[in-house]
């Protein structure tokens, strides 16, 4: 029965989230129809590209924390995303070819990105296996660090450079072009299906680090590359549409409590279709409601950070 249950809610998520593509595709639709579909069709594309890499990385994420608070983005990956494009408009302004030109911009953030992951990996993992409280401890560090810096750098830069900047730092589809989507599906896509080898390894891990172990799960060297995976994802995400820091905590904990299960495929598919919708929906609300004067990430956020409040505020009640 339970089974069942799953697909057939699954199921409801995955129309909702073709029912909502198809309202922003075609409704309504009226003027120069293919540079509209065009147009439209690039947003969804990179919506889509985008809610699939976080929501993915967050459910393997917090199944490899085994925490359902946790986000990817505590290892501070926002954070560096923010420092490097204040940076370069710091130095080079707001004209230099690497923050105007989408694709070096794109190419460049990514392996800054998964380069100060990689790093972060290496100095923290011990060889006789890792040491995740260490890396979350560390990352909420380097995040409130670089953060720290981030805000240090606008303070001092030019006010009309500063006006340039703040486009980078919220999240928008707007800016994603055709090349962008290349180079963002051609890392993200083959890094999930990737993943996928591992589903049932962390199926076992979400039971607990001694109960993997003992159903012969090689537990080091699959969070090692999980933690990889995650890196490469948010990466990928974040230098193309910006950051949205509440997106997977709130995607991943709405599919936990829809789907009745802890097998993590079922739970990715269930979070990246909510993901498609909440994202879809968000920027359906700031194009036609708001008419483009609340960026998509004030809206996500404000929702995903009502839903932590309720989380935190859930847990402490069971303490």
């Amino acid at each position: 029965m339970k089974h069942k249950r799953n697909v057939v809610i699954l199921g409801i998520l995955l129309l909702l989230a073709l029912t909502v593509v198809c309202l922003y595709l075609f409704v309504p639709l009226r003027g120069n129809i293919a540079y509209i579909l065009r147009l439209r069709t690039h947003k969804v594309l990179a919506i889509t590209l985008t809610g699939a890499a976080i929501a993915y990385a967050t459910v393997v994420f917090q199944t490899i924390t085994n925490n359902r608070i946790l986000t990817p983005s505590i290892i501070g990956m926002d954070s560096v995303y923010q420092l490097f494009q204040t940076i370069m408009v710091f130095f080079w302004g707001s004209t230099t070819l690497q923050f105007v030109d989408q694709q070096i911009n794109f190419v460049v953030t990514v392996v800054l990105m998964i380069g100060f992951a990689l790093v972060l990996y290496q100095a923290l993992f011990r060889k006789d296996g890792t040491n995740l409280h260490f890396l979350l401890l560390m990352g909420i560090v380097m995040g409130t660090l670089f953060g720290s810096l981030t805000t240090f750098l606008q303070v001092i830069i030019d006010p009309n450079e500063y006006a340039g900047l703040q486009s980078r730092l919220f999240a928008s589809v707007s800016r994603v072009n055709a090349n962008l989507l290349i180079l963002g599906g051609g890392l993200m896509i083959p890094v999930m299906l990737y993943g996928l080898r591992y589903v049932r390894a962390l199926d076992a891990i979400a039971l607990g680090r001694d109960h993997a172990i003992n159903l012969g799960v090689d537990y080091g060297r699959v969070i090692k590359r999980m933690l990889v995976l995650v890196a490469v994802l948010m990466a990928a995400a974040t230098a193309l549409v910006g950051p949205i820091t509440f997106l997977g905590l709130l995607v991943a904990n709405i599919s936990y409590h829809m789907l009745d299960t802890y097998r993590r495929g079922p739970l990715i598919a269930a979070a990246i279709a909510v993901s498609v919708v909440f994202l879809l929906g968000a920027q359906l609300i700031m194009e036609r409601v708001f008419v483009y004067s609340t960026p998509v990430s004030v809206i996500v956020n404000f929702i995903g950070g009502v839903y932590f409040l309720y989380l935190v505020l859930k847990e402490r009640t069971a303490w």
